[in-house]
């Protein structure tokens, strides 16, 4: 019998429904249970493709090739089951399929109204291939009370009523605020989010208060006593050093035993968090420290580099040592100056991005970490910049660049407008539409016996990777980038595409097309982070 876990937000954003859910997820697998995790998004857009890095964050890519939201990636990362395009779902998406029936005629000329028919959509979402689950953990995004986001709580509601309780459980997570002034925490903004909740005809089983310090035991009764819960279905959501310990603590709290018990299900053994354990202490006790420089263009949001950031902190766990990421926006290297920066870090990384911005200063870094010796990893468009660097500076090609920033004399990396997916044939247009057109998706390479990247992927000759890219490094300059020195160590298997380049003349140097961060996870980091990580230990010690 599959048990459905509906968690709701309240009082701000950004309180940790992704964190939640993902660890309720880990904790339910710790027992031994099958868990699968959605996302539900109220934004209009069909999907985040199109969104600004500073309006939603990351884009999170899954296999089956869908744009998705960043909390999918918490999900990946701490159960390690794979997402796909069913488990992210938006108002936009919803709206627009509902539209398609409609104008094909499925409605029988029924008046098109929000209930039923966008209400059954959200619950068809929900429900879609579920049945194999013991556990599915429904994510509702935004915050209790915006207009956007009516629709997916009355949804829910209903499927509460359908379902019953023997199958269905709401989780509300809220703030509950210390104010130094009162020198208490106060419980108000929690009780004011549950009648949010209350007028929509949801009443949680559970409260996770987001907290910086324990809840004390009478404030704990007061927040049961108002919002209609268990004193013990009050669970304090702490502040901890890293969110691999969250589950950890949610445990300790009390969380995964409060959801068994609401199903009738037993808590007493089956527990087994060693994996967490294990992963807290290397991060929490490392046995060395590296510096890490980060290229990008949205530096001034972090959670444009989620995985990224994630990915990087796994590789120090395979090193057990300690991450230090140095945030650089690309742009402070266009003069020429500002490279001092990078003259302390352990390793550079050139991250992804678009457009033309700030390609002059991630180029000056790729040159840097060339000619010094800095291990340097470049991921999809960072990759493309280290080709370019290359043809100019090594080839003598001084106008190289990429058809991204407009018509060159040699378009070294240009338009993708044809590929093959499996059997089949994508194309693509200039000026085409822009969401859900790039090499989107797991996609092979085959990688070239004896380099560096075949012997980091334990000697593997094919490989599947996640790519998110609409440009490609174009194969005719292939011949000259490799008198440069350059390795085309992974192509794709038709020896089209360029997935990945190395330089055998250089400590570390990796570039790559695809996206190795969304496959990385604690407790089974990427090969190509735990062993950009361990170059990097090894440039600090000659240091």
């Amino acid at each position: 019998m599959t048990r459905y876990v509906f968690i709701t937000g309240g009082v701000v954003s950004s309180l940790g429904k992704g964190i939640a859910s993902a660890s309720l997820g880990a904790l339910l697998q710790a027992r031994g249970f099958s868990v699968c995790l959605r996302k539900l998004d109220p934004y209009l857009n069909v999907d985040p493709g199109t969104m600004s890095p500073y309006q939603h964050g990351e884009v999170y890519v899954t296999d089956d090739g869908a744009e998705t939201d960043l909390d999918l990636g918490h999900y990946e990362r701490f159960t390690g089951v794979p997402a796909s395009r069913f488990d992210n779902a938006t108002t936009g998406r919803i709206y627009s399929e509902v539209i398609a029936k409609e104008r094909h005629g499925d409605y029988l000329g029924a008046t098109v109204q929000v209930i039923p028919h966008i209400t059954d959509a959200i619950k068809e979402v929900i429900l879609r291939d579920t049945k194999h689950f013991d556990f599915v953990l429904v994510e509702i995004g935004g915050t209790v009370g915006d207009i956007e986001s009516l629709p997916f709580l009355e949804a829910i509601r209903q499927l509460g009523n359908e379902l019953g309780p023997e199958r269905a459980m709401f989780v509300h997570l809220t703030l509950v605020p210390y104010i130094p002034s009162a020198g208490e925490l106060k419980t108000k903004p929690t009780q004011h989010s549950v009648k949010e909740l209350l007028n929509v005809g949801i009443q949680p089983q559970m409260l996770l208060c987001r907290c910086d310090r324990p809840i004390p035991e009478n404030e704990r009764r007061k927040i049961a006593l108002f919002c209609n819960v268990r004193p013990q279905a009050v669970i304090a959501a702490l502040d901890v050093d890293t969110i691999y310990a969250v589950p950890i603590s949610y445990h300790t709290e009390g969380m995964d035993r409060e959801v068994l018990r609401h199903f009738d299900l037993p808590a007493d053994d089956g527990l087994d968090l060693s994996r967490w354990n294990e992963i807290v202490e290397a991060v929490r006790s490392p046995e060395g420290e590296v510096r890490i420089a980060v290229v990008g263009k949205y530096t001034n949001l972090l959670d444009a580099y989620k995985s990224l950031a994630e990915a990087l902190t796994h590789g120090g766990i395979a090193n057990r040592v300690k991450v230090q990421l140095d945030w650089v926006d690309s742009e402070v290297f266009e003069n020429g100056g500002a490279l001092h920066r990078l003259e302390d870090c352990n390793g550079i990384l050139v991250a992804a991005g678009f457009g033309e911005r700030g390609t002059r200063g991630k180029i000056e870094a790729v040159r840097f970490a060339r000619e010094k010796h800095v291990p340097f990893f470049g991921i999809c468009f960072g990759m493309q910049m280290a080709v370019i660097e290359a043809a100019r500076n090594l080839c003598g090609l001084r106008c190289a660049s990429s058809t991204e920033f407009g018509p060159c004399e040699d378009p070294v990396v240009g338009l993708l407008t044809e590929w093959a997916r499996g059997n089949e044939v994508e194309r693509r247009m200039e000026g085409g539409d822009l969401g859900g057109t790039m090499r989107l998706g797991a996609y092979p390479a085959v990688l070239s016996p004896g380099t560096l990247v075949s012997e980091l992927y334990g000697g593997a000759t094919w490989i599947e990777e996640r790519h998110r890219h609409r440009y490609e490094v174009n194969v005719s300059y292939k011949e000259c980038l490799e008198r440069s020195g350059m390795v085309f160590s992974g192509m794709s298997p038709d020896g089209v595409l360029p997935e990945i380049i190395e330089r055998p003349d250089h400590p570390w140097f990796v570039g790559v097309q695809y996206h190795p961060e969304l496959k990385s996870k604690p407790f089974d980091p990427h090969p190509l982070f735990a062993g950009f990580i361990a170059a990097a230990v090894r440039q600090a010690r000659l240091v």
